[in-house]
């Protein structure tokens, strides 16, 4: 049994509907990517999932328990997210914002710990931003910030891990480098995650399971060689395209046509 289940859910913003019943199981213990154009309900799905948004229909299911009726900081310890486009409070440091990951897991009566010193340490270090602990984040480039908001994500110790466009404003060495400690954590700690992507061959080459959206349903969803093919790639983008198998990862790699080059093929 999946630990996060969307059954039938409806989602959207006021009247408008971006999203429409709508089901998707989350494997457990995998890395799913979630593909499609722009405004297809990508992100709205996550966040519906992550219980920032509550479904007009339908419902988000967290270990078989509704996830708005589970109290915020137990959800908090179980379910973490890195939303599009984070905004930090003014002045605060590096080391302040991602030790702010360890808030669900102190209660009440429990002070700040040395196993909080060194869970924080970790994060930093993964994220290559030990250097940067000191500065104020909003003096980082959008590199930096990134990857101290996904520090701040691993401080926070989940089971599962949702992230919105985590590759946002890193280049590709760093989209790379991020995409495989988060690959690490899947397979080191046994973290199911779940994350939105746009470039389709680093998602193929990285996802274990993968969800190609349109028009806020689900258009195909199972392994990357399954889903990539010319006709989702068609249907899902409008973007005529070639498949051909990575040589590196042996994923799915997806070669646009256009218009230049279109004479050359046959």
């Amino acid at each position: 049994m999946s630990r996060l289940v969307a059954e039938r859910v409806s989602l959207g913003y006021g009247e408008r509907h971006v999203v429409e019943d709508l089901s998707l199981a989350v494997p457990d213990r995998q890395v799913t990517v979630i593909v499609g154009a722009n405004a297809c309900g990508k992100s709205t799905l996550l966040r519906g999932m992550a219980r920032l948004l509550r479904p007009g229909r339908g419902a988000v299911l967290l270990d078989g328990a509704e996830l708005h009726r589970c109290p915020p900081r137990e959800v908090a310890r179980t379910l973490g997210l890195l939303p599009q486009q984070p905004v930090a409070p003014e002045g605060v440091t590096v080391v302040d914002l991602v030790g702010r990951g360890r808030h669900p897991h102190r209660g009440a009566l429990r002070r700040w710990s040395s196993h909080d010193d060194e869970v924080v340490a970790e994060a930093l270090a993964l994220t290559a931003t030990t250097d940067l602990a000191d500065r104020p984040v909003d003096e980082l480039s959008g590199g930096q910030r990134q990857r101290v908001w996904v520090a701040m994500a691993l401080a926070q110790q989940t089971d599962l891990l949702l992230l919105d466009e985590p590759t946002t404003y890193l280049d590709l060495a760093h989209q790379v480098e991020l995409l495989e400690l988060l690959c690490d954590l899947n397979t080191a700690r046994g973290t199911t995650i779940v994350m939105v992507l746009h470039e389709l061959n680093l998602a193929a080459r990285y996802a274990d399971h993968l969800v190609a959206m349109k028009d806020g349903r689900i258009v195909a969803a199972g392994r990357p060689a399954e889903v990539l093919t010319e006709d989702c790639v068609r249907s899902v983008f409008g973007l005529d395209a070639r498949i051909f198998t990575d040589p590196v990862s042996g994923a799915p790699m997806v070669v646009p046509v256009g218009r230049t080059h279109r004479k050359d093929l046959p």
